[in-house]
């Protein structure tokens, strides 16, 4: 069993097309605040990301948010939240949000989320970290990605254990369950270590 006390949520700070993405953050965080666990968040008040930190503080539940200062005007910042890291640059605000979370899961967004998300699952394949990572794939959003990484796959770019620490669910609390049971695997470390 895996101690899950802070999940990092990946998201657009855009509200996106469908309603269903708003509605997929609030049962996430709704799942988050039953279970106990702490949001860690890109900081923003608005778009998706604004919904999901909204929703856990309605809840009574924690939201921490990392913001660099150059995005705290721009994404305007949410100045509500139970902390708000401001730090001084992008891979700053990345480390810190890594640093304070147990797992992640990247909900609809954009180029940023898919960068955030990729990037966290390289530190895993590598080694550097042994936190679950996954997908809520809401309305299909993320079914065009899933079978491209299953063709990543099957042209040998990604080995099956590597391509299966990404897990992918449609209902967050099946995702969360799966944290909780999540048994990293053993992968070599970029120092050529065999590590758990």
């Amino acid at each position: 069993m895996t101690s899950i006390n802070s999940i990092c949520i990946y998201c657009g700070s855009s509200p996106g097309r469908l309603d269903a993405y708003a509605s997929a953050a609030f049962a996430l965080a709704e799942s988050l605040v039953s279970r106990n666990i702490r949001l860690v968040y890109g900081g923003a008040s608005i778009g998706i990301m604004g919904m999901v930190a909204d929703r856990v503080l309605k809840l009574g539940g924690q939201a921490v948010g990392v913001i660099p200062k150059a995005l705290a005007h721009k994404e305007v910042a949410h100045h509500h939240l139970t902390e708000l890291h401001v730090t001084q640059s992008m891979h700053e605000r990345k480390m810190l949000m890594a640093e304070l979370s147990d797992g992640f899961i990247a909900l609809p967004g954009g180029i940023g989320t898919l960068e955030e998300l990729f990037e966290i699952w390289t530190w895993a394949q590598l080694g550097f970290h042994h936190k679950p990572c996954g997908l809520l794939n809401v309305e299909g959003y993320y079914d065009a990605l899933i079978n491209f990484l299953d063709h990543v796959r099957a042209e040998q770019f990604v080995k099956n254990h590597h391509h299966a620490m990404l897990m992918v669910e449609t209902n967050p609390d099946a995702l969360l369950d799966r944290y909780v049971n999540y048994q990293p695997p053993a992968v070599k470390h970029w120092l050529g270590k065999d590590e758990t």
